[in-house]
């Protein structure tokens, strides 16, 4: 088999001159004749010695770095005081059928859930009228930290407690809405 020239390539004829030539190059690379197959058969199969090993980790783990932390893992604030978070949503709809006290930072929800379990449970819920997603999230951080801090002392026991957040809730001062809570609670206590 010989070199392809530039007249043999069909779509030689459609490349500039000076890229004619460059084709043909290149095509001469994947169509040598002197052997009738790639240089890879003449490689040797034996590796040098002089290479650095791989870096795979060793059994017992990378000694420059701790694998894992020797303390046990510590309960999250939310379970240390017994609270639970509310993930489904009949659990949330049926909260909205409980007492209601709504506050210019936010509005609470609280149903007896009359199951004779005694924890609370919360539940957050920002809506996209509030702002972005950083805005909500921003806001569920603040609601769960009031949660974290009032109800286990003023939340009702055995009862679903769910925060909406409203618009006025991100620029109200932390104090003004813890305030505002305690406030809340006592209210649906009665």
């Amino acid at each position: 088999m010989t070199s392809p020239d530039a007249d043999a390539l069909t779509w030689a004829p459609l490349l500039p001159k000076g890229a004619r030539y460059e084709a043909v190059r290149v095509a001469a690379l994947f169509y040598s004749d002197d052997q009738g197959m790639n240089d890879e058969a003449d490689l040797s199969a034996e590796q040098s010695g002089a290479r650095a090993p791989a870096r795979v980790p060793v059994a017992d783990g990378d000694p420059g770095r701790p694998q894992r932390d020797s303390r046990p893992p510590q309960p999250r604030p939310q379970e240390a005081v017994g609270l639970t978070t509310l993930t489904a949503r009949r659990d949330f709809l049926a909260a909205n059928a409980g007492k209601r006290a709504p506050i210019p930072g936010f509005v609470l929800l609280v149903r007896d859930r009359q199951d004779g379990d005694p924890a609370m449970r919360i539940g957050y819920t920002v809506t996209k009228k509030i702002g972005n997603a950083v805005v909500r999230n921003r806001m569920k951080r603040r609601l769960r930290a009031l949660a974290r801090e009032l109800l286990p002392e003023s939340g009702v026991r055995g009862a679903d407690h769910v925060l909406i957040g409203r618009n006025g809730g991100i620029e109200r001062d932390f104090a003004t809405l813890r305030a505002e809570l305690a406030k809340a609670l006592a209210k649906v206590a009665r």
